[in-house]
């Protein structure tokens, strides 16, 4: 990258980055004040970006940058995030209880995207709710929204929503343990398939138990771990649908690059070849990616658009949630987990 070009790209990247900054602030505040963060800072970044944008329009000067963090940065961080997955934890968890979590994963995203259609969401919106829904939430939306090519006020908003729905979940889903009179074990199977975030996950289970906790965690990570194959596969989807009448069909087009990625830490990871030290700088780093492109997005709203499909996403947020949760208690009864 020539110094033009940075010169180029330091305005915008330099807003989304004061933005991000501000909202890991007060991702700390809320922490420090009530022991927890009900917002996360990439929620918060989209909020400031969203504020910013009501309020000021940035002209072609902060483009490039922002463009630059809304894709790109983006692209780096989900495949960072391949780092922090090890496929033996993977396989501790028995064959069974794997094979099910991916069931309900692919279950999962078929129904909620089929209540976005019936509901009238576009395609690629009703992709990014059901993916969220059924993965991982803003991660997942995360990395599905370059492969799909979604919009900014796309994403923003199935982040928004799902992210509010997901506090909601934290705080509620504890009441089933004893309305539906689950074991501990039970329910961090249940927490697990369920809550969006493995901070969240934490925020659901401690309160209950630590079987609840230990199980919870090792499902969500599992569960975080199909949002490779998804992503795979919509990429092979899309390659697929965009394709005219003499295709080419590389697999640079059909396997983005930061997959690849992913998918190769995760592997090296596994394999025990990234030093400690280098997975405690990539998780941090990754993050912080993720945030300044969750600013970039946020710049790129125009709430009109959000006001229009809000009470839709709304609805398929939730009705995908619901469903959710039953496919799960489905799964805890039919494998007989005690």
């Amino acid at each position: 990258m020539n110094i033009n070009r940075i010169a180029q790209l330091a305005p915008g990247i330099g807003l989304c980055a004061a933005i991000a900054i501000a909202a890991m602030g007060l991702q700390w505040a809320e922490e420090h004040w009530t022991g927890r963060p009900w917002l996360e800072a990439l929620v918060i970044a989209i909020l400031i970006g969203t504020i910013v944008r009501t309020l000021w329009t940035p002209d072609k000067r902060w483009a490039p940058g922002i463009g630059f963090s809304a894709k790109t940065l983006l692209e780096i961080a989900v495949m960072l995030l391949g780092a922090s997955i090890s496929f033996q934890a993977v396989l501790d968890a028995g064959v069974g209880l794997i094979l099910g979590i991916a069931v309900v994963v692919a279950l999962a995203i078929g129904a909620s995207y089929g209540l976005g259609r019936w509901l009238g969401l576009p395609k690629r919106m009703a992709m990014l709710v059901a993916c969220g829904n059924s993965i991982c939430g803003n991660s997942a939306i995360a990395a599905v929204a370059p492969v799909i090519g979604a919009r900014p006020e796309d994403v923003a908003s199935s982040i928004a929503f799902t992210a509010i729905l997901g506090v909601i979940v934290v705080l509620t889903l504890p009441l089933l343990v004893p309305l539906l009179d689950l074991s501990m074990t039970q329910y961090g199977v249940l927490a697990g398939l369920t809550v969006y975030a493995v901070p969240q996950v934490l925020a659901a289970t401690v309160p209950v138990s630590l079987v609840s906790t230990q199980l919870g965690t090792l499902v969500k990570l599992v569960r975080v771990l199909m949002l490779g194959p998804v992503v795979i596969a919509l990429s092979l989807a899309m390659g697929r649908s965009t394709t005219d009448a003499k295709p080419s069909l590389s697999w640079n087009r059909l396997v983005p690059w930061f997959i690849v990625g992913f998918l190769s830490l995760a592997l090296l990871r596994s394999l025990g070849v990234i030093p400690d030290a280098v997975l405690r700088a990539i998780v941090p780093t990754a993050t912080l990616f993720t945030i300044i492109s969750m600013a970039a997005l946020g710049l790129g709203v125009d709430l009109k658009v959000l006001r229009n499909v809000g009470g839709r996403v709304t609805l398929a947020v939730t009705l995908s949630l619901l469903v959710l949760i039953a496919i799960s208690l489905s799964l805890i009864r039919l494998l007989g987990i005690p």
